[in-house]
């Protein structure tokens, strides 16, 4: 594993602090009871500077999280925007992942927050591609799991939760002991819903389908991006129920999330997609979103926010 890089600067609660002080107690309710949300947002290097990929889309749903949790956020949201803003630009950074996490901190024990502090971080991290570099081009190999999504009144999947993260644990664990790079994720009733950490796309007869949010799903910011690029190439897109045999009969699957961005799926089970190459939907689906987001396309949807020069170079 990679040597951890510890020399960039944590916005907490407002105030820089160092990485090696960016601490919580052991105590921390979160320790012990999973009581977390949190962000993973991409800043690009683009040709006008560093600029994150829909910053106000995933401030939006931090703060959703926290109050589907009863998380009482007491940064507003043009704070938390500006302070992955100011992240960025504290540690001179050109492109980085951004991870804004909310945690229940104090000293006590028991399930029951009470009124146990709620503190927030910003934290910068370099990132390459989450499934690998060659998984971006030539695809990833991936299983059904044995492991399902959560049933819609046990939590809440539409949280982004520390929590709720544990059996996605398991889930991609499992299939990378069995030799794939991801595992697939059915949900309580048997039909498609996710990967382990990113939402899902099938390519039928040109249709491009998609579960619906009522599947155990995350509500993908990217996956909202990847529906906007896919009607706006002519695509006829469907958010439906999807039986797990049709991931057998696609002509083409891909994940879609900020760390694993547009990755084509290339097998299922050992079964090739298609002709088990990345297919044009997902390669034109691909470029639009990477050349948007790294400044090679003109961001016409309005899905970048640029850390203005001066403050980048720390002027």
């Amino acid at each position: 594993m990679a040597r951890i890089e510890n020399k960039h600067r944590i916005w907490r609660d407002g105030q820089f602090v160092k990485w090696e002080d960016a601490t919580v107690h052991v105590m921390s309710h979160v320790v012990h009871y999973g009581s977390s949300v949190f962000e993973g947002i991409r800043c690009y290097a683009t040709p006008s500077g560093p600029a994150i990929f829909r910053l106000g889309d995933h401030m939006r749903r931090f703060a959703d999280s926290c109050r589907i949790y009863r998380m009482p956020l007491t940064h507003s949201h043009e704070t938390l925007v500006q302070g992955c803003i100011d992240t960025v630009a504290e540690n001179g950074l050109p492109h980085c992942y951004l991870r804004p996490v909310a945690l229940r901190a104090g000293q006590q024990m028991g399930v029951f927050p009470g009124e146990v502090p709620l503190e927030v971080f910003i934290v910068p991290w370099k990132w390459g591609a989450y499934l690998g570099q060659a998984g971006l081009t030539e695809g990833v190999d991936v299983c059904v799991s044995s492991w399902r999504r959560p049933a819609p009144d046990t939590f809440p999947a539409l949280a982004k939760a520390g929590g709720n993260y544990l059996n996605s644990q398991l889930s991609l664990m499992e299939a990378r002991i069995d030799g794939y790079a991801e595992g697939i994720m059915l949900d309580s009733f048997g039909f498609v819903s996710e990967g382990s950490g990113e939402n899902m796309f099938l390519v039928r007869d040109g249709k491009l389908l998609t579960s619906t949010i009522g599947s155990g799903i995350l509500n993908g910011i990217t996956r909202d991006s990847v529906l906007t690029l896919g009607r706006d190439l002519g695509l006829e897109v469907v958010e439906q129920t999807i039986p797990r045999e049709m991931l057998y009969l696609a002509d083409e699957l891909f994940f879609s999330g900020t760390a694993v961005e547009i990755t084509p799926i290339r097998s299922v089970d050992r079964i090739p997609v298609g002709s088990g190459r990345p297919g044009p939907v997902t390669l034109a689906i691909q470029k639009e979103y990477m050349g948007i987001a790294k400044g090679a396309i003109p961001d016409r949807y309005g899905w970048l926010t640029h850390v203005p020069s001066e403050v980048a170079a720390g002027i």
